[in-house]
């Protein structure tokens, strides 16, 4: 069994002071950097996807229906769409990127990130040359003999179920660690744990048993 981590979206954008800003985003950051300290161990590899927005189309609207369109967020190279500063990055092996040019629930949909241009905001962004081979998350895992994953992340109710949902559709024996995850609503948060549960994904409610 080789087992990895997966921490989705933990991004300004849906922390305190974003413009979709989940209740608990910040303390989830320092959350699973906490976790990270005492559990790195157990991962072969641990791995971050992120919103990076270009052009998304309907996903971003002026009038939202905060279900399928959204206020504009996690836009590339902005602030926003950088980690927060309480996640603890030491222990990341690759930064994964996903929906520039549509919208992009599923950690499975992100793209390996160039080295040199992972974090906004730290120093220059470099430039992805053009015909860069485009490696996949999915395949990247498949790369490091993953067969095990743990997600963790915002949004329990959308991205952190996509990513749950295609993790077990990729084959992937899957667990989400629920008290570090950061919900929307607690109605659709129910929801999707019972989604992800009749799915096959273990629905772990404290992180510290999650081993």
């Amino acid at each position: 069994m080789t087992r990895a981590l997966l921490i989705v979206d933990v991004q300004n954008d849906f922390c305190e002071g974003g413009p979709l800003a989940t209740p608990r985003g910040s303390e989830v950051a320092s959350l699973i950097s906490g976790y990270l300290q005492t559990h790195q161990a157990a991962y072969e590899v641990i791995v971050t996807a992120q919103d990076w927005h270009v052009d998304p189309g309907d996903h971003f609207s002026e009038t939202p229906d905060f279900q399928d369109s959204w206020p504009v967020h996690c836009v590339a190279e902005t602030q926003g769409a950088a980690l927060h500063p309480d996640l603890e990055t030491d222990y990341v092996s690759a930064y994964f990127r996903k929906g520039e040019h549509e919208a992009a629930y599923s950690g499975f949909e992100g793209l390996l990130a160039p080295e040199e241009s992972v974090m906004p905001g730290e120093h220059e962004p470099g430039e992805t040359a053009e015909g860069t081979l485009k490696v996949s998350l999915d395949d990247w895992l498949q790369e490091q003999e993953v067969t095990d994953v743990d997600v963790v992340g915002i949004a329990t109710d959308y991205c952190v179920r996509a990513t749950a949902l295609d993790a077990i559709d990729a084959g992937y024996d899957t667990r989400v660690l629920l008290d570090l995850t950061a919900s929307i609503h607690d109605d659709s948060a129910e929801e999707a744990v019972e989604e992800m549960e009749d799915a096959g994904v273990e629905v772990i409610e404290s992180a510290s048993v999650g081993r």
